[in-house]
Order: C-alpha cells, then structure tokens, then sequence
C-alpha cells in the first residue's frame, strides 16, 4: 500500500483541488474513492481521520490532512522547495490566502454550492448562489485583466483551489460566457504540465 493516500470523491470538486496538486507536484498517490451515498465519510473509521465528515483527507506518512486547502497548504509547504506554488514572503503569502478566503467563501457558497443543488437535488437558495457566483467571476475577470493567474506571474495554490468549482460552474447553471478572462485563465491551468482533469456530471453545460 502507497505510504501516501488521498481520501476522495470524483465529483467533488474539493477533492479535486487535492488530487490537481498531488499530480501537478508529480506525487504519486494511491486514491481511495469514498462512498458519500452510502455514507462511508460518516462511519467511526473516517471520523478518525476528519471528525467534520468530509472529504479529501490527505494521508502521507504520519501526517493526516483533512481540508482541501489545508492540503494545499501542506503539499506545497513540504515538497515545494523553491517556493512556486506558495510564496515565502509575507505579501506573496497574504495574496495567496485572499483567495483561499475566497474559495472557502463565495466560491463554496455560491458556483460550489449551486452546483451540488443541481447535481444532486440539495435545498438553495439558487438566485442567491448565482449572484454570488456572478460577483466572485467578475472579480476575478477585472483581476486577471491585469496578470495571468490569480495571486501573480506565475500559478499558485490559489489558482488550483479556484480552480474546480469554475471550471464546472456551468453544471450549476452559471454561465462563463460573460467572463472571457476567466475562461482564458482555466485554459493555462489546464495547459499545466501534470494537469488532471475532473469528471463532468451529466449536466448540460451553459
């Protein structure tokens, strides 16, 4: 069995974020797929690895991770020496986590969250969730007006963690049409040796 193992689930776009990082630092990994519908993440085995129920849980030696961007954070604090894909400076830092705020904020609220209600019939308040997803998308289309990725010249964790939720926004019903920055920017995420893609739902896109 692989000393590291990543706890997941292929639609999740959490997940996602963890396996995209794994793969883009080129880690290998063995992936254990967990069964959400059967309710394997709520069973006392996975609770002792995330008491919150969650997936992924990043397991590497010793160390357990739960949290996407936790995960992140670690990957590229441990076996990202030169400092790309996580600044060592303190602004290059502060800009990083500003979008891990955001992907833990109006990313999971809004294009995150409507996504699931359309997947999977979860309650919501859509109206409210593409609005935020509208706000979020136009932020981050004036931004990358002005540089290629999210925190800078060069990709970060911050743009593998916004990464899932927009490129599969269309699955909750939120256009990316109106955002050609955007769109642009998923292009150079994907172009991104040791890219992984995530599966697409059955949803039509928008």
């Amino acid at each position: 069995m692989s000393q590291r193992r990543l706890y997941h689930f292929a639609l999740s776009g959490h997940a996602h974020r963890a396996r995209l990082m794994l793969s883009l630092l080129g880690l290998p990994c063995e992936i254990v797929e967990v069964d959400l519908k059967g309710g394997a993440h709520k069973r006392p085995d996975f609770l002792a690895l995330n008491p919150f129920g969650q997936v992924p849980v990043l397991v590497d030696g010793d160390a357990v991770i739960p949290d996407s961007n936790a995960i992140l954070v670690y990957l590229a604090g441990r076996y990202d020496d030169a400092g790309k894909w996580l600044p060592r400076d303190p602004l290059g830092q502060a800009q990083v986590q500003r979008w891990l705020s955001a992907a833990a904020g109006p990313l999971a609220f809004g294009p995150a969250a409507a996504r699931v209600a359309t997947l999977f019939g979860a309650p919501l308040d859509m109206a409210k969730a593409h609005q935020l997803a509208d706000t979020l998308f136009a932020v981050m289309e004036r931004e990358l007006a002005a540089r290629p990725y999210l925190a800078g010249a060069a990709p970060t964790i911050a743009d593998v963690a916004l990464f899932s939720y927009t490129a599969h926004a269309p699955e909750g019903g939120v256009s990316l049409t109106p955002f050609p920055n955007v769109q642009a920017w998923l292009a150079r995420i994907r172009d991104l040796p040791g890219f992984v893609p995530m599966p697409a739902s059955a949803v039509s896109a928008v």
